[in-house]
């Protein structure tokens, strides 16, 4: 394998381990997802796995993380999983991307790429709850903006957007963070095997 190939951020390596990083990123989204609702936090932390999948193993494979996480999710919890496999690939597809171009080499860096994560995950999910729930969400902090909003005369679209920023600002902040982490915490010669390792993170 060239050099070039191994450090292409873009290059789909469907290695065994990038396969196994798959599932792993998809039960990782499981169990926070189960966290934030057995403690009825108002977040989803449904992205953890696919962040770590994006740092490890680039953009790609932490989009079909992502995607393959709500298409799992749909089939075996809730069919309403599927609509939202496009802002899920996305979520991966940023997060890798820009990780690997040096978002992740210091802390004030990696809550840039928080934000834009939730700005990604908030633009492309807001089609999908105006068609869906006339713009709700089904949190309580956003629904509860989104009302308060509306009643003002707002256009739903903004409304329902900015109901879900509200959301996944601190959701994907705490996702990349915790993701970032975990990478960090990883040993060198398992984050080595993968693209783009752990080269980028540094010591805080």
């Amino acid at each position: 394998m060239s050099e070039q190939k191994k450090t292409n951020p873009w290059t789909m390596q469907l290695t065994t381990l990038s396969i196994v990083l798959i599932p792993v990123a998809v039960g990782i989204n499981f169990v926070g997802k189960w966290i934030a609702a057995a403690l009825k936090l108002p977040l989803w932390l449904d992205s953890i796995g696919t962040a770590v999948a994006a740092m490890l193993a680039g953009p790609l494979i932490g989009g079909f993380s992502g995607a393959i996480n709500n298409i799992i999710f749909g089939i075996t919890v809730d069919p309403i999983s599927f609509w939202y496999l496009i802002p899920s690939f996305l979520i991966g597809l940023t997060v890798g991307s820009l990780a690997f171009m040096g978002w992740m080499s210091n802390f004030r860096r990696v809550l840039l790429l928080g934000l834009i994560v939730a700005l990604v995950a908030s633009l492309s999910s807001t089609p999908i709850n105006v068609g869906l729930w006339e713009g709700q969400t089904g949190n309580v902090w956003g629904d509860a903006l989104y009302a308060a909003l509306v009643a003002r005369g707002w256009p739903i679209w903004i409304a329902s957007f900015l109901n879900s920023l509200v959301v996944d600002i601190p959701d994907k902040l705490l996702t990349v963070i915790v993701s970032y982490l975990i990478v960090r915490a990883l040993p060198e010669r398992i984050t080595g095997l993968f693209v783009g390792g752990r080269r980028e993170v540094e010591r805080l």
